[in-house]
This record gives structure tokens, C-alpha cells and sequence, in this order.
């Protein structure tokens, strides 16, 4: 398998991406599983079909397009291959001091937000991102060696994740999130997502509360035919420091939802973000009328 990565990551992007439509539909196809979760969940965004369909092919760019991201060599720019919408933002948050946090939801190409922020600002404030190590071996090597970039830190997803990154933000560093990704037990709350209870993670939330941090939300389009990336950069929602876990946690996901609606066919539609924790009580989920108010916006200040 190392060696396919190898062999994949050599080959122009836009051959990749060709691919991966086909890997998409395929997958759609042969999983009843996943092509029911995938318009379960398109429903429950209240989005049409032709709106959000696109994002079977995108799922298999998304996995096709790994070993190109992952094997680039450590020193090799991205150059035309990124473009940046919103770096003003990125900018003037840094220029504060107080730490940033990215939010990107799995829309598009989050693993070259990561790649693209380090390389554009890491000299600034070098950018930490949590992730959860690979089971298989092999996996675990390439993961590893693709995260081992210049000024590219990472964090496992534990405690000792969560503190290096507390840390980070501390120094007036940059840290990275999948604020959509459920958290394992005991480190969520339920919070509704496009109007269904979610657990969602706290962290984001407790951080930003206890640093003071800026937020701002990424996420990285894809291009038609490989023509690259633009990475593009929102203002974040505002956490007040008296704001509840569920408040916190709704706050963020109305600004996922936002940015998800803006590019409904690169969602990864597929993901399981409903899914009740391991041991955790489904009686516990409230129901989306009872959900906590959002904390303000930045847009809704003004």
C-alpha cells in the first residue's frame, strides 16, 4: 500500500481528481450504508439533491488526492497550486498577539488549509493541528512523515493534545480544528447541527474562552479539473467568556453550517456526524427545539 501511495503521489493532481470522481461514484454505489447516510444527511440539511450530489465525486477526490498532499516533499512550495481569499484576515488576527484558531469544517480540502497556513504565516506563528494517529503501521508512517513540514506542528487527539495546544495559543501561535468532528465521550455536548442534536466537541469553545484567541473559519475549494486550491478565510464566531459549553458549541456550528452552505457540493456528506458516542446515553440528546441559544457573530455585531 506504501508503495500505491508512493506511485499516486507522483502523478499530476488533475489526473488524481479524474480519478477520484470515479472512486466517489463507486463508493456510492457499492455501500448501501454510506449512500443512505449520505442523503440522510443532505435531508436533514434542508439542501436539494442537485445542490449537494457533487459531493460524491468530491469524497473520492478527497481520498484520492491524499498521497499528493501527504508525500510532497517537506520543502517543496505549493506555489500555483494554492490560492488565498481572505489572507488579510489571517493577517490582522496574528497582528493581535493573542493566538489564533482556524475552524474548518470537512469541506473541500482541509489538509492543504493546514499545508498553506504554515507555509504563508508559519514564520509568524508557527500553526499546530490536533489529528488521531493512524491504526495501521504503515499509515502511521506517512501520516507522520507528510505532518513533519516546516512549521507544522501536530497534536494528538488526548489531553496531552488539548494542553500543547492551549499552550500554543498562549505563545500567540496558530492551531487548526475540525470543529465538525465528533469528540470521543465525554469531551462533547449536544448542540444542533443543521437543526439535529450533534455532539460536538467543548474545546474549541473553552479555549478561545480561556486564551482570548482570535477565530476565524478556513477551508480549502477545490478547483475544476486539479487546477489546485483557494484557500478561503471568514471571520469566526465570537465566544463570550460567560457563554455555557452548549452555547459555545451551537455558536460554532452555526458557523460551520454557514460555510457549508456556501459550497454545499464539497461537504463530505458521507461523515457519520450524527453518531452517538460509545457508552454515552441517547436519552441524554436533547431535542433540537431545546437546543441553547448561539452566541453572537462577529457579522452580527457590526
Amino acid at each position: 500500500m506504501l508503495q500505491l501511495f508512493r506511485l499516486l503521489s507522483k502523478l499530476p493532481l488533475r489526473w488524481l481528481h479524474a480519478v477520484g470522481v470515479i472512486a466517489g461514484w463507486l463508493t456510492y454505489w457499492a455501500s448501501a450504508t454510506y449512500r443512505r447516510r449520505f442523503q440522510a444527511n443532505v435531508r436533514v440539511a434542508g439542501l436539494s439533491w442537485a445542490a449537494a450530489r457533487g459531493g460524491i465525486a468530491h469524497a473520492g477526490r478527497m481520498i484520492v488526492e491524499t498521497p499528493w498532499l501527504w508525500m510532497r516533499p517537506p520543502g517543496q512550495p505549493l506555489g500555483d497550486a494554492v490560492q488565498w481569499q481572505g489572507a488579510e484576515l489571517v493577517e490582522a488576527a496574528m497582528a493581535q498577539g493573542k493566538g489564533l484558531m482556524l475552524l474548518t469544517p470537512h469541506l473541500g480540502c482541509f489538509e492543504i488549509c493546514a499545508q498553506a497556513v504554515a507555509e504563508r504565516f508559519g514564520a509568524v506563528a508557527p500553526l499546530t493541528v490536533l489529528f488521531r494517529p493512524a491504526r495501521q503501521a504503515w499509515l502511521r508512517e506517512v501520516v507522520d512523515a507528510s505532518r513533519e513540514r516546516p512549521c507544522l506542528n501536530t497534536a494528538p487527539a488526548n489531553l496531552a493534545g488539548v494542553r500543547q495546544m492551549l499552550r500554543a495559543l498562549r505563545q500567540g501561535h496558530t492551531i487548526g480544528l475540525l470543529p465538525d468532528q465528533v469528540p470521543p465521550q465525554g469531551l462533547g455536548v449536544w448542540a444542533p447541527f443543521f437543526g439535529e442534536p450533534a455532539y460536538t466537541m467543548t474545546m474549541a469553545g473553552k479555549l478561545l474562552q480561556q486564551t482570548g484567541a482570535a477565530a476565524l473559519l478556513m477551508w480549502g475549494e477545490r478547483l475544476p479539473k486539479g487546477r489546485g486550491f483557494v484557500v478561503h478565510v471568514r471571520p469566526g464566531p465570537v465566544i463570550a467568556a460567560e457563554a455555557s459549553p452548549e452555547a459555545a458549541a451551537t455558536a460554532i456550528n452555526q458557523a460551520m453550517e454557514e460555510l457549508i452552505r456556501l459550497a454545499p457540493a464539497q461537504y463530505l456528506w458521507g461523515y457519520h456526524r450524527y453518531k452517538q458516542p460509545r457508552e454515552l446515553d441517547i436519552a441524554a440528546a436533547p431535542v433540537a427545539a431545546a437546543a441553547p441559544a448561539a452566541a453572537s457573530n462577529k457579522n452580527k455585531e457590526s
